[in-house]
């Protein structure tokens, strides 16, 4: 007896998921046609036929390109899960050999993370997997989840705050605020900055808000005290060297200030009051669980970080 799966799948043109996951990521037909090897027409067609197929329009412009629909991106996790399923199943049996392989991986991470991770994991990648390769872009909490939804990253590596199902998340270590400053422009009364020094020097902060204002005030301000920001960056690598020469202090992640204490000569004092510890963490789509390679990629970072 005919099922009505084979009914609907009969019908159905498995190749269209394809150009539903292409224009998914690239938001463009042009452009998805191209990754595809097929002509704009052809896209085009593929994509009426899937906006039949589903009752949807699946895509409308907009100003950043073809933005999905909520129907479209609720597709998407799906869509994606079967088309990796189907690929890891066609190579089932088969594993990953780091010292063998060859592959590229697209990972996101902050600023921070990066100069604190990357150095020992291409030394890590030289020795294991000289065949692997990494590109890597910025992303942070904000613009994580959407990259990986669109499969522009495989990985994301930084603070998060999310508890979606469809993501996996794994702790890397553990980090708290601290201030770093050159000691010969900043004085301290003690062995570190008691709240009256925090105070009397002006501050640098990184912002990618574009203000002056920033979770330390937040903190400061719980106190009835103020600090007195001078410069904004959303660049984490200016910070150091305006630290370097100027009488100013820098509050930062410890993991960072460390790297720049010793770099640039700079001190590290813990902050003068009390703020929460937070946690550096590996991020991917639940949909890649099965995938060989980037467990091993995911298990490397975590012995890189475990060694910091």
């Amino acid at each position: 007896m005919t099922s009505i799966i084979d009914n609907d799948l009969r019908r159905f043109d498995l190749n269209l998921l394809l150009v539903f996951r292409a224009i998914m990521q690239e938001r463009n037909v042009t452009r998805a046609a191209e990754r595809l090897f097929l002509g704009q027409p052809a896209v085009s067609g593929a994509l009426k036929r899937l906006r039949d197929a589903f009752g949807d329009p699946l895509f409308v412009r907009g100003r950043g390109g073809m933005e999905p629909t909520p129907r479209a991106l609720e597709l998407s996790q799906q869509v994606d899960a079967l088309l990796i399923g189907l690929h890891q199943a066609m190579r089932s049996g088969t594993s990953f050999e780091p010292g063998k392989v060859t592959r590229t991986f697209r990972l996101g991470a902050s600023e921070p993370v990066a100069v604190t991770l990357f150095p020992s994991l291409l030394q890590a990648l030289a020795t294991l997997a000289p065949g692997v390769k990494l590109i890597t872009v910025d992303t942070d909490r904000h613009r994580a989840a959407g990259m990986l939804e669109r499969n522009e990253i495989e990985l994301a590596l930084g603070v998060f705050d999310t508890d979606a199902p469809w993501l996996q998340q794994r702790a890397l270590f553990d980090w708290h605020f601290v201030c770093i400053y050159n000691p010969a422009l900043v004085r301290a009364r003690g062995k570190h900055l008691a709240m009256r020094d925090f105070l009397a020097y002006p501050h640098v902060l990184t912002s990618f808000k574009g203000d002056l204002h920033g979770f330390i005030d937040d903190q400061l301000a719980a106190q009835g005290k103020q600090r007195r920001v001078v410069f904004s960056s959303p660049h984490f690598a200016t910070q150091p060297f305006i630290a370097r020469d100027n009488a100013v202090v820098v509050t930062v992640a410890d993991y960072i200030a460390d790297t720049w204490a010793r770099s640039l000569g700079l001190r590290v004092s813990p902050l003068p009051f009390d703020t929460p510890t937070h946690q550096v963490s590996a991020l991917w789509k639940t949909a890649h669980q099965g995938d060989a390679g980037l467990c091993w990629l995911i298990e490397l970072v975590g012995d890189v970080a475990r060694k910091r």
